[in-house]
């Protein structure tokens, strides 16, 4: 199945998705995909709102947009490793049985499903501006996120059959 097709089953039944798609054997090559395009979808998602907030003070567009860009494709997935590893390390003290690459790969998978839902809080964002639409949003897209990593932490760390 696609990435994409994933994605979207993803909002029906995430366990069995994130199970398939962890799969039996440690591919760190499939993790940074998952997370780097995850993030660079989060970027994209914050084009519009960065070109509201020029068009409204003045600023440059490629200062923002460069900022936004160092900050999501260059700084997070190094801070979303380090989280991953966090997370796995807690997990072990609370008797985990999981490995670190599970639950790395729990965050990041949970970051790409949750995408379609930052990209629609960035169009809300960037061409309604502020306001409940945009908070609704917001907190749907985070929902969403802590909603898959909770379920797919679990699967990773505490396996079901």
């Amino acid at each position: 199945m696609s990435v994409m097709q994933d994605v979207l089953r993803s909002y029906r039944a995430p366990r069995e998705v994130f199970k398939r798609r962890l799969g039996t054997e440690v591919r760190e090559d499939r993790a940074i995909a998952v997370l780097m395009s995850a993030c660079v979808l989060v970027f994209i998602s914050q084009m519009p709102v960065q070109a509201r907030i020029a068009h409204e003070t003045g600023q440059e567009l490629n200062m923002l947009l460069g900022s936004v860009l160092l900050a999501w494709v260059f700084i997070m997935p190094l801070v979303l490793y380090a989280l991953g590893s966090v997370s796995h390390f807690i997990a072990r003290l609370l008797g985990g049985s999981g490995s670190s690459f599970s639950a790395r790969f729990a965050l990041f998978w949970s970051l790409l499903c949750a995408t379609p839902l930052w990209l629609l809080w960035g169009l809300v964002a960037g061409f309604i501006g502020q306001g409940v639409q945009m908070q609704i949003t917001g907190m749907l897209a985070l929902l969403a996120f802590v909603t898959f990593w909770t379920i797919n932490f679990r699967q990773a760390e505490w396996p079901r059959a």
